[in-house]
């Protein structure tokens, strides 16, 4: 008729697995997202004439490793150049002539800001601005600009007849 004690003991331990399970993939997720991760970075700013691709979180990479993310965006009102807000390892340090370039993480992958130290002995500090940037390339444009180089539209010239003699 009603349930007995062992079942309902099975039912409570499986629904303890579900509960653990849950909680091991929030914060699985939690970790590999990194919305755990505190504010012990060196805030940096860095301005671009072009962050197409770019969001906050993106990354933030030297020589191919992550050193940071993207905290901020805005538009600045008078230069129309968009002034990115980054977050870097505090153990990273970074000279004050270092370069920011918008790359991509190859033909179908996402963005990042690659950093390329300078050669000076003044370190950025917390606050400082990347000078020196360049931003993200219109792929749209690379592309037309190839075209338009190779004669995409231009009519094949017409061979000469074989059995006309030359004057």
């Amino acid at each position: 008729m009603g349930a007995t004690l062992k079942d309902n003991i099975a039912e409570a331990l499986i629904g303890l697995l579900v509960v653990i399970a849950a909680a091991g993939f929030v914060a699985f997720a939690w970790a590999r997202t990194g919305a755990g991760e505190g504010s012990d970075g060196v805030a940096l700013t860095a301005r671009f004439p072009n962050i197409g691709g770019v969001t906050l979180g993106t990354d933030v990479k030297v020589a191919g490793v992550k050193v940071g993310k993207v905290t901020g965006l805005e538009l600045d009102p008078t230069s129309y150049q968009a002034v990115l807000r980054l977050s870097v390892d505090s153990k990273l340090k970074l000279p004050i002539d270092s370069s920011a370039a918008i790359t991509s993480e190859g033909l179908l992958g996402g963005n990042y800001i690659a950093l390329t130290p300078g050669a000076e002995a003044d370190m950025l500090k917390d606050g400082g601005e990347i000078a020196e940037t360049s931003g993200a390339p219109d792929l749209m444009s690379l592309i037309g600009s190839v075209v338009n180089r190779s004669g995409g539209d231009a009519p094949a010239a017409s061979p000469a007849p074989a059995d006309v003699p030359p004057q």
